[in-house]
């Protein structure tokens, strides 16, 4: 954990004590200290520019779609603070072969998720990001996750998970190379 934010810690004391905890007596006395660190933490995203993950670009032969699957991510829900986490699959179509070692996708990730966030926007920006950082030809992202602000507070919305998607480019264009995407990303075919 890096640096104390002594505002935040204060911050989450107030809130606690606004809800009726006597820290001291509840045991809690570090539990603000504790909460502020792990939100900076999950937080770490906010104000980082996802353009800069890529670093160098490798030129390839490939003339095919790239996937990348099963990318785990945790967020939290910018409407109740609450995690929602499951996976993330994408898979872009090169410009001129040009091609993202595969590790900066997860970095990507992990930019765009850890900020206040909702899944569709999370959608959304992350095929936007590829699509301008690679200047790739298309791109599809889907991504499956289980919402702690409706299992939580739903009564029988247990195991629940939302699929969001996103495609752009060549695969908003041409349903035979989008139905190769959705295949690699382990979709079925019609």
């Amino acid at each position: 954990m890096g640096e104390i934010n002594e505002e935040a810690v204060q911050a989450m004391r107030a809130f606690l004590e606004a809800l009726g905890l006597n820290l001291k007596e509840c045991g809690m006395e570090q539990t603000p200290a504790r909460v502020a660190g792990m939100y900076a933490g999950l937080f770490d995203g906010v104000g980082k520019n996802p353009d800069t993950v890529w670093g160098e670009l490798f030129a390839s032969e490939t003339k095919g779609i790239v996937a990348v699957r099963h990318i785990p991510f945790y967020s939290i829900c910018e409407h109740h603070l609450l995690p929602f986490f499951g996976e993330i699959n994408l898979a872009y179509l090169p410009h001129d072969g040009k091609v993202a070692g595969f590790s900066k996708f997860v970095k990507l990730v992990e930019c765009l998720s850890h900020r206040p966030q909702l899944q569709e926007r999370l959608t959304a920006q992350l095929a936007e990001a590829i699509k301008r950082g690679l200047s790739a030809d298309g791109v599809v992202v889907v991504v499956e996750a289980q919402q702690l602000c409706m299992t939580m507070r739903e009564k029988g919305a247990e195991g629940t998970k939302t699929v969001t998607s996103e495609c752009l480019g060549v695969f908003q264009e041409n349903a035979s190379l989008c139905q190769q995407a959705w295949m690699l990303l382990g979709g079925k075919r019609k």
